[in-house]
């Protein structure tokens, strides 16, 4: 158990490098956007390019980041009910849940939508719209996206097991929110959930 908790935490930091690389496609899509408005308001130049790569590097932060949001436990929930069963149920309903139904959806839709890849970059497919671009790459990020949604429940079954065998932490039991503000506290040098005085860490 001890070799996949390694390889657990092997995910679990590509995951976070992949989450967090991917904001910054958010910054990239909203400066593209400005401008974009910009020069049609103000120059009356509109290009379909700049349309289609925002929502291109939607696409990339949607798809690239849920397997940082399954790391993070962000994912949505029945809290109603998850929030009255006790650690182990919840961690039992966990390993079904991925064994059964998301493990099998990442297969699914990396099976059935590389062809479609492998077509448009083969073709070289480009968008309908004039001036628009090439399609292979925003088609990718589907077979990407769900490759890494499925290297990261692989993680969250090892550890979901290792906890029912009594030999790991719960990792659900936190709020799905204290790595990113843990990493945001050691960015800034601010007050952090274990440091709420706000003083020099020792």
């Amino acid at each position: 158990m001890g070799t996949l908790l390694g390889f657990s935490r092997i995910i679990d930091a590509v995951s976070r490098l992949v989450g967090r690389s991917v904001i910054w496609l958010i910054l990239a899509a909203t400066l593209i956007s400005a401008a974009n408005a910009v020069a049609r308001k103000a120059f009356n130049i509109g290009s379909n390019a700049f349309l289609e790569i925002q929502w291109y590097l939607f696409a990339g932060v949607f798809m690239l980041g849920a397997g940082y949001a399954l790391l993070q436990n962000a994912h949505v929930r029945i809290d109603v009910i998850a929030n009255k069963l006790g650690s182990r149920m919840r961690n039992l309903v966990d390993v079904i849940g991925i064994v059964v139904f998301l493990l099998p959806l990442c297969y699914f839709m990396i099976t059935y939508s590389w062809p479609v890849v492998a077509g448009a970059y083969a073709s070289g497919e480009m968008s309908s719209n004039a001036g628009g671009l090439i399609r292979w790459p925003v088609y990718a990020l589907v077979p990407a996206g769900f490759a890494l949604l499925a290297l990261q429940a692989i993680s969250e079954l090892i550890k979901r097991i290792a906890f029912l065998r009594g030999l790991g932490p719960d990792s659900i039991a936190h709020d799905g929110h204290n790595d990113a503000e843990d990493h945001i506290h050691a960015t800034l040098g601010d007050a952090s959930p274990n440091n709420a005085a706000g003083e020099p860490k020792k």
